[in-house]
């Protein structure tokens, strides 16, 4: 059925375009809130367009709105001189006051009138539609909000909101989302949608504002078109801090229905409550914004803004996840003890689990810890792929299990799980730092080599990325160049772990045994105030060619349970040692095959 907008004569003849009386272009069935949009540019929005940029209420109820409710860009104001279109309840006025039964004398000229304006619009709507670049929307870049509360304090919202964001909209399965490590370089710079969507290979942009001023918010957010530079949708969100939370999950779901996106179910993501109070909420976007940090000050913080959340809703099992996800990483550093870190890791991935099964963060975690510090590999590798079969788009899931199957010495396998986590994450520096580590345990030390100077190209003071280059560097034999990057980084910090170890293993490679020696002696000396691992120092004493000392600490490594223990097996700086029966004997206690 077919009706006229301003007689409001029904007609069942769908072939008719125009009123019979009047000359008004019909509309499709009882005149909706489309019509008013019709009425203005001649044609119908289809269901597989965009829609204009409609700015609703997003007042909590109760209050008045404060501010106009639609607005276009200009390619989309099919209006006189491309002004800016009034609010929704205007724009009908506007129509109903201008329509054609005001001067029926003048019906020739309304009809050719009425002809202009559907071309007119026709034309838009093709040249949007069927443009080169246009039509389904299948891919988002969420950029970091800018922080306009002139208050680092701010910072965490404004980060944790876009994460958040990014979270969400990556559980539906039909659309891709640049991941945080790709829309976070960023942050702090001027932005333009249709530049960063081409280096991101995306088809849309949201950017985002927030401002807060005590207790009151304000979020103001533009989903863009960057393939015809047209603004598809905005908002402008007046909340208390308290409805954080409720609002986070607006905005996903918002997003999603202006992507157009088919969800045939798979939207549970998008309003998956992870908690319900938005306390404990503020504080996990606290505990995400200090882990990703990553020294110790921060990493310690992170804990203790996670705990407070679990604290406050013991059921948040993505916060207990996140725990777990801590823990499994201070002995990397090592900020802590495997002994004081991997079963807080577990007793926080198992309680995740408890509360929610399908959480593949939980799995993922649990999975790391049982592969690290109870070398149960069995359980590990099942808890991998049940957290990848969750969360097929989990970069941390791929790329943990890639260190996972390293030991196994399925090294394919394992530089597949850790590309897939790059293709998902591209500028993780973790993930390109340790695909370099991958490489320099599958004995290919050029590629090694490459991949770690890209790693340091992106983030020349990432400290990971310069422990992997002495790695690659040292495996390719070019020790004074090892020599002169660790020396660098120790006069910064003397008590970086990664460049004492690197630094003694070069100089003991080039006959300088006193200089590795006193390597050693600054492990025994910063031993007394934190945790080192045993396994550095066995390192070093292979090099120079000292296996019973070597042995003696690679057995603290063992009872320790270090975590680069569990990559002995495949560790090419430990080649000398494997003929040794000592050598069997740990891998058997750790049971790996020989």
């Amino acid at each position: 059925m077919k009706r006229c907008p301003e007689c409001r004569r029904d007609y069942y003849d769908e072939t008719l375009l125009y009123c019979l009386d009047d000359g008004n272009a019909l509309l499709e069935g009882p005149r909706s809130e489309s019509g008013a949009v019709a009425v203005a540019t001649g044609f119908l929005p289809s269901d597989d367009e965009p829609a204009t940029a409609i700015f609703h209420s997003t007042d909590a109820v109760g209050e008045a709105p404060t501010r106009a409710q639609i607005h276009t860009t200009e390619q989309t104001a099919v209006l006189r001189g491309g002004a800016e279109a009034e609010p929704r309840e205007s724009v009908g006025e506007l129509s109903e006051k201008q329509s054609f039964s005001a001067n029926r004398a003048a019906k020739p000229l309304i009809a050719a009138m009425v002809v202009v304006t559907v071309l007119v619009g026709g034309f838009f709507a093709y040249r949007y539609v069927d443009a080169p670049g246009g039509g389904a929307i299948n891919s988002i870049a969420v950029l970091p909000f800018e922080n306009r509360s002139g208050n680092a304090d701010s910072e965490y919202l404004s980060d944790g909101l876009a994460e958040s964001l990014i979270y969400r909209l990556s559980q539906l399965p039909d659309l891709k989302v640049s991941p945080t490590s790709s829309v976070f370089r960023y942050k702090g710079k001027e932005t333009d949608p249709e530049v960063i969507a081409k280096e991101l290979g995306v088809d849309s942009v949201l950017t985002g504002r927030i401002t807060q001023r005590g207790e009151s918010l304000t979020i103001s957010v533009e989903l863009v078109d960057a393939r015809t530079n047209m603004l598809i949708w905005g908002e402008k969100y007046e909340r208390n801090l308290s409805e954080l939370l409720a609002t986070q999950r607006q905005m996903a779901t918002e997003i999603s229905q202006n992507l157009k996106l088919k969800l045939s179910g798979n939207e549970k993501g998008l309003t998956k409550p992870y908690t319900n109070s938005n306390e404990a909420y503020q504080l996990y976007l606290k505990g995400r914004f200090h882990f990703s940090k990553r020294n110790k000050d921060d990493v310690l913080k992170a804990i203790e803004y996670f705990q407070q959340a679990v604290n406050l809703d013991p059921n948040f099992a993505l916060a207990y996840a996140r725990i777990a996800e801590v823990y499994n990483q201070m002995p990397a550093y090592p900020y802590l003890s495997p002994h004081e870190a991997f079963p807080k890791a577990k007793a926080a991935a198992n309680r995740a689990l408890e509360i929610d099964p399908t959480l593949s963060e939980a799995h993922t975690a649990l999975a790391n810890t049982l592969a690290v510090y109870d070398w149960n590999w069995p359980e590990s590798e099942r808890e991998f792929k049940r957290g990848i079969e969750l969360d097929p788009n989990n970069a941390e899931a791929h790329f943990r299990y890639g260190q996972f199957l390293s030991p196994m010495g399925r090294h394919e396998e394992s530089i597949r799980e850790m590309q897939r986590a790059l293709e998902l994450e591209p500028l993780d520096l973790v993930m390109l730092a340790l695909l370099s580590q991958e490489y320099h345990f599958s004995g290919q030390t050029d590629k090694a080599l490459e991949q770690a100077r890209k790693t340091i190209e992106l983030e020349p003071n990432f400290i990971l990325g310069i422990h992997v280059l002495g790695q690659a560097l040292a495996r390719n034999e070019m020790y004074e160049e090892v020599i002169d990057l660790s020396e660098k980084t120790l006069s910064k910090n003397p008590n970086n772990q990664f460049s004492l170890k690197i630094a003694g293993y070069a100089y003991a490679k080039l006959g300088r045994r006193s200089d590795a020696e006193r390597m050693i002696a600054k492990f025994r000396e910063l031993a007394k105030t934190e945790y080192i691992q045993p396994y550095d120092l066995a390192t070093i004493y292979v090099a120079l060619g000292d296996k019973d000392k070597a042995f003696a600490e690679l057995e603290k490594s063992a009872e320790n349970r270090d975590w680069m223990f569990s990559q002995m097996k495949e560790d090419p700086f430990l080649v000398p040692l494997r003929l040794d029966p000592r050598y069997k004997d740990l891998l058997k206690r750790m049971n790996l095959p020989e």
